[in-house]
Formats: C-alpha cells, structure tokens, sequence
C-alpha cells in the first residue's frame, strides 16, 4: 500500500504532513565514538559539585555500618531528613549546638550545628561498627592495624593508656574519624565528622 493515498490532496499542507508522516524514523542516539563520558555528582546544601574521593575503606553508609559520608539517613555536613526519626531528646546544653538520637540506634548520637550534621558519634551500647568491623570494645592494636597513621593524643579525663587516635587528615576540613580509647586499652567511642566538632570532648564542647 503507498504511503501517499490516490486521491490528491487540495492542500499543499496535507501533502507534506503525509509525506513527513511515512518518511523513516532517525535514530536520536549518539555515534557511540563521539558520546562524550558522564561524570556523576552529589549535591550539598543545594550546591551541585564534583565528587570528592572519600576513603573506601569506610565505604557507604548502609545497615549498621558508620561511614565517612555518614549513618543511617543522616550525612556529614547536611540537613537532618524532614522524614528521618532522628530527634532532640533530653535537656539540650546550648542553643547553637545540639545533639539528635534515634530509637533505632541506641548509644549513637549526632551534633548538630547550623542546622547541619557536623557529628555522629557510636559510643556505649552501640553495636554500630566500621567496615573494618571495629567497634566500640576494640582494641587500640586492632584499631592501629587498619588505621597505622592515626595521630594519638593524650585523653584529656582519663589516664593513660587511655587517649585520642585521630586521623592525620582531620584538620582539612573533610570527614574525618577519631576514636576514644580507654583505660583499658579498647574503644569506647567512635566519631566521625569535621573539625573542630569532631574534638569536642564533652558532647557539645
């Protein structure tokens, strides 16, 4: 059957709208030797920017894994999810910095600054861990083993062998890990986030 119909059309417009109508479709897709490459990105505080590496050891905040990026629903250095249940609970010390928890999560607490994740914090009771399946109740040796370059620090509280390990990159102002090893020689703290919150000693402080 043609595409053109016998009968002649009055109308020039009628004529071409047929003939467009049977002309063959062209494929849209680009040659695949001059498709330019893709570069994903992240969004931060509405702020579209390039990918920043982040230690893969750590990984990707999942499950019951702390993570550089984050826990849970929240993120470093973000807003707190309108539909997380991440919430004040208990007296607050300071108007400018708060501290959030979750039911899910007991022992895992995260300051808040800014209206911004600036720390989560897994200490006594958690059973949060890293990758690296440390958690709190490690020893310093096991922690030392997957993090050799961590920087220690005298405990400001509690005698040594008690003290601070605190990655080498802290001060750079990315994500950054620090433990709080007891007089025991194990963990009983693990925070991640950005200085100076990542060193605060007393919560909010």
């Amino acid at each position: 059957m043609p595409c053109l119909p016998e009968m002649k059309y009055p109308l020039l417009v009628a004529v071409s709208f047929t003939i467009a109508a049977c002309a063959p479709e062209q494929s849209t897709a680009p040659d695949s030797d001059s498709a330019a490459p893709t570069t994903s990105t992240y969004t931060i505080n509405s702020n579209t920017v390039a990918p920043t590496p982040v230690t893969p050891a750590l990984g990707t905040p999942s499950g019951n894994v702390l993570a550089l990026e984050g826990f849970g629903d929240l993120r470093i250095g973000q807003l707190v999810p309108a539909s997380s249940n991440w919430t004040e609970r208990g007296a607050q010390t300071s108007d400018a910095c708060r501290t959030i928890s979750s039911p899910d999560y007991p022992g895992v607490y995260a300051i808040i600054e800014q209206g911004m994740v600036r720390r989560i914090t897994a200490g006594q009771n958690s059973s949060v861990r890293l990758s690296e399946n440390i958690g709190v109740g490690s020893t310093e040796k096991e922690v030392l083993k997957s993090f050799p370059g961590f920087r220690a620090e005298p405990h400001k509280y509690v005698a040594s062998p008690a003290k601070y390990l605190t990655a080498p990159n802290a001060a750079s102002g990315d994500s950054a890990l620090r433990f709080e090893i007891g007089a025991d020689g194990r963990v009983n703290l693990i925070h991640v986030g950005m200085m100076p919150v990542l060193g605060y000693v007393e919560g909010c402080a």
